[in-house]
């Protein structure tokens, strides 16, 4: 049995909302790289849908050849894949933007990595054959309310393009770490898209269409848009791909330490390409040295990395770390300001305090 004392010492979820329910990892306090299901973020614009798991059907229609309804059955039948997918909120670390932006306030934890199982929608969608016009594939999610700036009820939707939709590593999971995806993160089935940013990855799928146009539905034409002027929507363009980036875990902002040495610890990510190296400063970015990453397997996950730090003159220091991947891509010092408070990459920083 497990001592409940260690479960008093569990880290938990921070929250930005309950209604609807929005809660952050303990990204500086994980001890794996595979994040448990209960400390997985949540993110979600709606309260959560109300659905009946005995009768539940997956219809695939709009451009096809032969539409098609899938029950959850038939669908956990056919060949399966699991892959290691890391899911970032488009908006983590929005807190960070100077000057601030509106919306959840977001800190480092709104990214959660594990292994999802299912079929590649490109099973499905070969199931049913594709019309030579689709353009697009939509998926709609049960998960649905007004917005504030809107009147009518919507549907959490997005779409894909057909390309993106067709990539064999593009799944309809059941699946989160050998287990039923929990109810709060899509159960029974959740699109995964690696290489994105989470509001790709549609929860609790009610139907998937393929479509002739592009979708202009308000969670890809409204949100999920950087917006570069604060004024208007010029040279707007939208939200996909991850960015490159890092986060410091150890030490945490503000903590006080002894002289000596301290390994300095975080994770690198990005959704082109893979992390090449990370780099670390102790001296406000004068001087950058390599941290070693621990060797992976190519997947779409994180790569952890340390970086042994010896310090020795008491003082306030900034520790910064930059991660670099294989397209080239590099955290720049200052992020890419836009209204809505997306894709923030900037340089990691942490301040301690050495005495």
């Amino acid at each position: 049995m497990s001592n409940p004392q260690d479960r008093l010492n569990e880290p938990t979820l921070s929250t930005r909302g309950l209604q609807p329910e929005n809660k952050e990892t303990p990204i500086s306090f994980l001890n794996t790289d595979i994040v448990p299901s209960h400390l997985f973020f949540k993110r979600n614009h709606f309260s959560y849908p109300k659905l009946t798991y005995s009768n539940y059907w997956l219809p695939i229609n709009g451009l096809v050849k032969t539409p098609k309804i899938f029950s959850l059955q038939e669908i956990v039948k056919l060949p399966s894949k699991t892959i290691k997918v890391i899911l970032e909120c488009a908006g983590n670390k929005r807190s960070l933007f100077e000057p601030k932006v509106f919306g959840e306030q977001w800190e480092k934890g709104a990214i959660s990595q594990g292994y999802w199982t299912g079929v590649s929608l490109t099973t499905l969608l070969e199931a049913t054959g594709i019309n030579p016009k689709a353009k697009e594939v939509l998926i709609e999610g049960y998960d649905k309310g007004k917005r504030t700036d809107k009147n009518n009820e919507y549907s959490y939707s997005r779409s894909l393009p057909l390309d993106k939709a067709l990539d064999p590593d593009t799944i309809i999971a059941y699946e989160y770490n050998s287990q039923p995806i929990p109810f709060k993160h899509g159960y029974p089935l959740r699109l995964i898209v690696p290489n994105w940013y989470g509001m790709a990855s549609v929860k609790w799928i009610k139907q998937i269409s393929l479509i002739s146009s592009e979708f202009k539905g308000p969670y890809q034409s409204i949100d999920y848009v950087y917006y570069p002027n604060k004024e208007n929507d010029t040279d707007s363009f939208p939200v996909t791909i991850m960015n490159v980036n890092s986060t410091i875990q150890e030490p945490v902002h503000m903590e006080i330490l002894n002289t000596g040495t301290h390994v300095i610890k975080g994770i690198a990510w990005t959704g082109a390409g893979e992390v090449s190296k990370v780099e670390v400063s102790t001296d406000h970015g004068d001087t950058w040295l390599e941290a070693e990453i621990e060797p992976t397997y190519r997947s779409y996950g994180w790569v952890s990395w340390t970086y042994e730090w010896s310090v020795y003159d008491p003082g306030e220091y900034t520790i910064m770390s930059k991660s670099t991947d294989t397209l080239g891509r590099t955290q720049p010092l200052k992020p890419f300001w836009n209204r809505k408070g997306y894709g923030y990459n900037a340089i990691d920083k942490v301040e301690v305090k050495i005495e």
